[in-house]
């Protein structure tokens, strides 16, 4: 026991509880795991800024992108960053839900059956390529991010506090693959789309690879790991910033415009089959306090909802067969949105 130890438990009246520690700048310590992330997946800014988004925003994530664009590194990154484990589940058309839930296994010696956890049962999920399996998995997949519990025979089982699910796809292959029901694509909060990166960043790649040969370690360790605790006081900031009337009107227009769209644009009225669910206002609301949050800021503006707008919506907007015939995509749709929806 030190001195200092000594001083201070003499100098509390006995059966006095333990003085708090002074609070943590929970947005510096954001910072300083955006500021890690970044340098270690180099050239997708936009998805590591994604991947705090809905780590605040308590959501799960979409990542849409050709392979070797470090998805998996990402998440390996953040599981690395934070106080918490990660699983990584390769999709495949073989799987059964049991193969994510677990199951009962029956123990001799107990004379009867113990459930077996499944790989869902961790803190941070990689869904690598997640088309590739049958509905059933998809199914069982959906419970766990929608109910956060599983359910196996007639006993659920609750997942950890913690519990965020990054998803992949492929868009260049697509045989084989099942395609998400709606149902699940609009569980994901957002929707990311990444791409190859330039000349200069892919020569950043190669060096930051060599190096990690070199030191015979895929990642770093980073300055601090972030507590969990530290993430859900951090959404409860995120939950209290100051969201005025217009930005909320701003947001819930947007969202009647793709269920209503002929007042708004021509295009629009062509384009659309089917609007989008609640869920994508809740999600367009949550992701935009997070970005303000992590600008430093008490207050959402219009600009926040217009950054977030294409990965809260790009998965939830159904576009008009012949809208896709021509070339339309959910992209253009969204930004002929942002153009004639008015901001406050």
């Amino acid at each position: 026991m030190t001195e200092a130890n000594i001083d201070l438990r003499a100098s509390q009246p006995a059966g006095a509880p333990a003085p708090e520690r002074p609070p943590l700048d929970r947005n510096a310590a954001f910072q300083r795991l955006r500021d890690y992330l970044s340098s270690q997946i180099i050239g997708q800014e936009a998805l590591v800024e994604r991947l705090l988004v809905a780590l605040l925003a308590d959501g799960h994530l979409l990542v849409e992108g050709p392979p070797g664009l470090a998805k998996t590194r990402a998440i390996k990154a953040l599981a690395h960053a934070v106080e918490g484990d990660v699983q990584r589940i390769q999709f495949t058309p073989d799987m059964l839900p049991a193969d994510l839930t677990g199951s009962e296994v029956y123990r001799p010696e107990e004379g009867g059956f113990r459930f077996q956890r499944g790989p869902l049962f961790h803190n941070l999920i990689l869904a690598d390529e997640i088309n590739r399996a049958p509905a059933k998995v998809q199914s069982a997949l959906l419970e766990a991010m929608a109910e956060r519990q599983i359910s196996v025979g007639q006993s659920s089982y609750p997942l950890p506090r913690l519990f965020l699910v990054m998803a992949t796809q492929n868009p260049i292959e697509q045989e084989g693959t099942y395609p998400l029901p709606e149902a699940q694509i609009d569980r994901f909060l957002l929707h990311v789309s990444v791409d190859y990166p330039d000349r200069a960043t892919t020569l950043r790649i190669m060096q930051l690879a060599r190096a990690e040969a070199i030191a015979q370690r895929e990642l770093p360790p980073p300055p601090q790991r972030l507590p969990q605790e530290t993430i859900f006081a951090a959404r409860r900031d995120v939950l209290g910033l100051t969201l005025s009337d217009p930005v909320a009107e701003y947001i819930a227009a947007i969202v009647d415009a793709t269920r209503r769209p002929a007042p708004y644009s021509a295009k629009l009225g062509e384009w659309l089959r089917w609007g989008v669910s609640p869920r994508a206002a809740i999600a367009m609301e949550r992701g935009a306090r997070a970005l303000a949050w992590l600008d430093g800021r008490d207050y959402v503006s219009p600009e926040d909802v217009q950054a977030i707008a294409p990965d809260a919506l790009r998965h939830r907007i159904l576009l008009d067969y012949g809208a896709q015939a021509r070339g339309v995509t959910a992209q253009t749709c969204v930004e002929e949105l942002l153009a004639r929806v008015p901001a406050p």
